[in-house]
């Protein structure tokens, strides 16, 4: 039952025909792959964390709940318009009691009246105002769906970059804690070279100063780290503080799949629940146009009723008393000062709104992908050239360390190695994050993640 209703809103939701929209044949970012996009994303990143928040967030999330309740209201708004299609049949009964006088010569008498019965009425859908009706609530179920899948969508993503942040936020604590340890050794080193009278105060005092500004940058990552999990808490439905026991350890940022299918920009048309939802907004103001244009013509119903009348309840069988009455009606709206045609100019115009909308929809959805394909291609790049030059920093601070406990070269060029080395090594860190989180976007324009039941 629920399969052949969501195949009847399928149909209808498409039936209008949508407008042409030019699409390259391939990403500009990128060139023509082999590959469906992948629905669940989450789980190319091999992070069982990962996948199980993404789960409960779309099981548990205040914003999918919300998109849920809209679609059962729409899919109930059409079960009322589909009764519009059949005969109304009510029932009736009457209890009066009378009392009058024929003249004034007369006594006065007083009598009871009961009446029950049936009435029907039926609106003959010959101009198709119904139907079309019927039709624009079908697409308003279907693109109510589409925007719930949407938000299934912009929920995973949600979940991804958050949890993206964070465990990139925990690498750099955790570089920054090491570095840490490295100056403090480096602290140790100045001193005993400056009690030994091979090194001066002035080198001494320089080491803490860097100490201290490496230590200084420690409590802005864990704040930052605290508000990720505090985000990831409440997409999961809860309070901000629900996870902080399951994410405050802190583990390796997921590794990345090694290839990622993006497919053709045809493919978002269908693949995009938000160009779906537009798609079926069209179809739904495409049937309100019908409706509109039905109301110029007459409408014709077919009414009934049938009854028994008398003045006490035993009397209420068949017999004298019974009456009925069936036949036909007419509303012809002949003068209404230029309401409907105004009423179908304005239609009209919420379609091309619609059509619009929908051609704005997709040149975004475009966009946003080669935005995210532009922003993944070259972070890979940069990531690359920053894993070198990370390699390289510790090989110069191990160095300049060296010489320097040597006496063979001044203090300032270990402090140097060793800032080159903590900024290498965090915007390393940074990199990594924009990877994910790059690829995250890149999986949202994509349309993956919706196909969830």
């Amino acid at each position: 039952m629920k399969t052949a209703f969501l195949t009847l809103i399928s149909a209808l939701a498409w039936a209008a025909e949508l407008p042409k929209v030019d699409v390259p044949p391939a990403f500009h970012s990128q060139a023509p792959g082999a590959g469906e996009p992948v629905e669940k994303w989450w789980n190319t990143f091999q992070d069982p964390q990962l996948a199980s928040l993404v789960e409960r967030a779309a099981a548990a999330n205040l914003d999918v709940k919300i998109a849920i309740s809209r679609l059962l209201e729409a899919r109930a708004a059409r079960r009322s318009t589909r009764a519009d299609l059949v005969p109304n049949v009510g029932a009736n009964a009457t209890v009066e009691r009378e009392r009058g006088r024929i003249a004034p010569s007369f006594p006065a008498f007083e009598t009871g009246i009961i009446q029950a019965g049936f009435d029907a009425s039926w609106e003959i859908d010959l101009f198709g105002g119904r139907r079309k009706a019927l039709q624009a609530s079908s697409a308003d179920a279907a693109a109510a769906d589409e925007a719930r899948r949407d938000a299934l969508v912009s929920l995973a993503s949600e979940v991804g970059r958050n949890y993206a942040e964070l465990r990139g936020f925990q690498r750099r604590l955790d570089i920054t804690q090491r570095n840490l340890k490295l100056q403090q050794e480096s602290l140790n080193l100045t001193n005993a070279r400056a009690e030994a009278g091979l090194g001066t105060q002035l080198d001494v005092e320089r080491q803490k100063a860097q100490l201290e500004t490496t230590r200084a940058s420690i409590p802005a990552l864990e704040s930052s780290a605290l508000q990720a999990i505090y985000r990831l808490s409440v997409l999961l439905g809860e309070e901000p503080g629900a996870l902080l026991t399951e994410l405050t350890a802190a583990k390796p940022m997921p590794p990345l799949p090694p290839a990622v299918p993006v497919g053709l920009p045809a493919d978002l048309l269908k693949r995009r629940p938000d160009l779906r939802e537009a798609a079926a907004r069209i179809d739904a103001e495409t049937a309100r146009l019908g409706v509109a244009r039905a109301d110029l013509f007459p409408k014709i119903f077919l009414n009934g009723a049938a009854g028994r009348q008398s003045p006490t309840a035993s009397g209420l069988t068949f017999g004298a008393g019974n009456f009925f009455s069936i036949g036909p009606a007419i509303s012809l709206p002949i003068f209404t000062g230029g309401k409907l045609r105004a009423n179908v100019e304005a239609q009209k115009q919420r379609l091309e709104q619609a059509v619009v909308k929908y051609r704005a929809t997709v040149l975004r959805s475009l966009e946003e992908t080669e935005d995210a394909l532009t922003a993944y291609g070259h972070e890979k790049e940069r990531r690359e050239r920053l894993a070198a030059a990370v390699e390289a920093s510790r090989q110069a601070t191990g160095l300049a360390t060296e010489v320097y406990s040597r006496g063979l070269a001044d203090f300032l060029t270990v402090l140097d190695a060793q800032r080159q080395q903590l900024s290498a090594e965090d915007d390393l860190a940074v990199s990594d994050t924009s990877l994910m989180t790059d690829l995250v976007a890149l999986y949202k324009s994509l349309g993956g993640g919706w196909n969830q039941q």
